[in-house]
C-alpha cells in the first residue's frame, strides 16, 4: 500500500498543534486576535511557519492552529515567552473552555488531504503495553483503503504528558470509514486498559493535491487563503479561455449545454492538475508559497499584491476581448 510508520522520537523539527473552540458569534474577533499572535511569534528563533484551520461546517467550532519550530528547545522557547502567555490573556474570552494543545516532535507533516491528530493521557507503567497496542492499531490502519502513514510521538519532558498519534489518509471518507469502523472500537476497548483517555482532531486541507511542495522538511502545503487565491489565479483564465474557444466550438456543433459545460469543465481540472498548477503557478509564486520557507508579513502582502495584480491584469484583457 505504500503506508509508513515512524516509531522514532527524533528531536529535528518542531510543531504545536492547538485546538480552540471560539464562542458563538466571536469568529472574526478571534481571526484578528489569531493574526497578533501569528505577528507576535514570527519574531521568536526557529519559527518556520503557522496554519490555521476553520472547523468543519458539520462540527462543534474547534478551530486548529499549527506552528512549526525548527527544534522543541525553540518551540518550548514561545510556548513559555511572556509575549504569549499575554495573547492568551487577552483572548482567553473569545474561546468556550480551555484550548488543547499537542507537541508533535520530529515526524514528517503530511503532503496530502486529511490528518487526524490523537492524543491519548497513557497511565503510568504501561507505556510498553500502549505502543504494542498502537502497533496492533497500525497493523489494522494499513488494511484500509486510502491509509498513507502513521507517527508515534512520544510525551516531550517540561511541555506535555500526553502521547501523540499522528495518522494520515488520502481523503475525509477514507479516514472517517477508520475512524467509525467496529475495528477501531474493539481496539480502543482493548486500549483502555492502558490509556486513561484520548482526544481526536482531523486537519483537512481543501486544495491540498494541487500543491505538492517536496518531501522532509520541504513537505507540506501552503495555507488555505493562499491555496484560494492561487487556484482562482489559474482557474478564471482557464474556464474563460475554454468557454471562448471549446464552449463556442461545441455549441456551434449542437452538443448540449449540459454537456459542454461537463466537458469544459473535465478539461479545466486536468489542465489545472497537471499543467498551470505544478509548472505555472506554483513555480511562479514558489517565495509566496513553498511552506517549508520561514515566512515574514511582508513576503505574505508581496505575495498577495502580485496575485491581485494578476487578477486585475486578467479582468483588464478579457475585458477588452470578450
Amino acid at each position: 500500500m505504500g503506508a509508513s510508520a515512524n516509531r522514532g522520537r527524533g528531536a529535528a523539527g518542531a510543531t504545536v498543534v492547538t485546538s480552540q473552540k471560539v464562542a458563538p458569534g466571536r469568529e472574526e474577533d478571534y481571526k484578528r486576535w489569531q493574526e497578533q499572535v501569528n505577528r507576535a511569534v514570527q519574531a521568536f528563533d526557529g519559527f518556520e511557519g503557522t496554519e490555521l484551520y476553520p472547523p468543519d461546517p458539520a462540527g462543534d467550532n474547534q478551530w486548529v492552529v499549527l506552528f512549526r519550530f525548527s527544534d522543541v528547545d525553540r518551540l518550548s522557547a514561545w510556548l513559555g515567552s511572556a509575549t504569549r502567555r499575554e495573547l492568551l490573556d487577552d483572548g482567553r474570552g473569545l474561546f468556550e473552555g480551555e484550548p488543547s494543545q499537542e507537541v508533535l516532535r520530529g515526524g514528517q507533516p503530511a503532503q496530502e488531504a486529511v490528518t487526524a491528530v490523537v492524543s491519548h493521557t497513557v497511565r503510568p507503567g504501561r507505556e510498553q503495553d500502549f505502543e504494542r497496542w498502537q502497533d496492533k492499531v497500525l497493523r489494522a490502519q494499513q488494511k484500509y483503503h486510502g491509509f498513507m502513514g502513521s507517527d508515534l510521538i512520544a510525551p516531550v519532558a517540561d511541555i506535555q504528558d500526553h502521547w501523540v498519534v499522528v495518522f494520515r489518509f488520502d481523503t475525509r471518507e477514507h479516514l472517517d470509514q477508520w475512524l467509525q469502523s467496529d475495528v477501531r472500537r474493539k481496539l480502543l476497548d482493548e486500549g483502555c486498559d492502558y490509556f486513561a483517555d484520548y482526544d481526536v482532531r482531523k486537519i483537512a486541507s481543501a486544495f491540498s493535491g494541487w500543491f505538492p511542495f517536496g518531501e522532509g522538511e520541504q513537505a507540506g502545503v501552503p495555507p488555505n487563503w493562499k491555496q484560494a487565491m492561487s487556484v482562482l489565479l489559474a482557474l478564471y483564465p482557464t474556464v474563460m479561455v475554454l468557454n471562448l474557444t471549446v464552449g463556442r466550438a461545441l455549441t456551434h456543433a449542437g452538443v448540449a449545454g449540459y454537456l459542454g459545460l461537463y466537458i469544459s469543465n473535465v478539461l479545466s481540472v486536468a489542465l489545472l492538475t497537471w499543467l498551470l498548477m505544478p509548472l505555472v503557478v506554483n513555480r511562479a509564486l514558489a517565495f509566496w508559497l513553498t511552506p517549508g520557507r520561514p515566512r515574514s508579513r511582508r513576503t505574505d502582502l508581496a505575495g498577495a499584491a502580485v496575485v491581485v495584480v494578476c487578477y486585475a491584469a486578467l479582468l483588464v484583457v478579457f475585458g477588452l476581448t470578450v
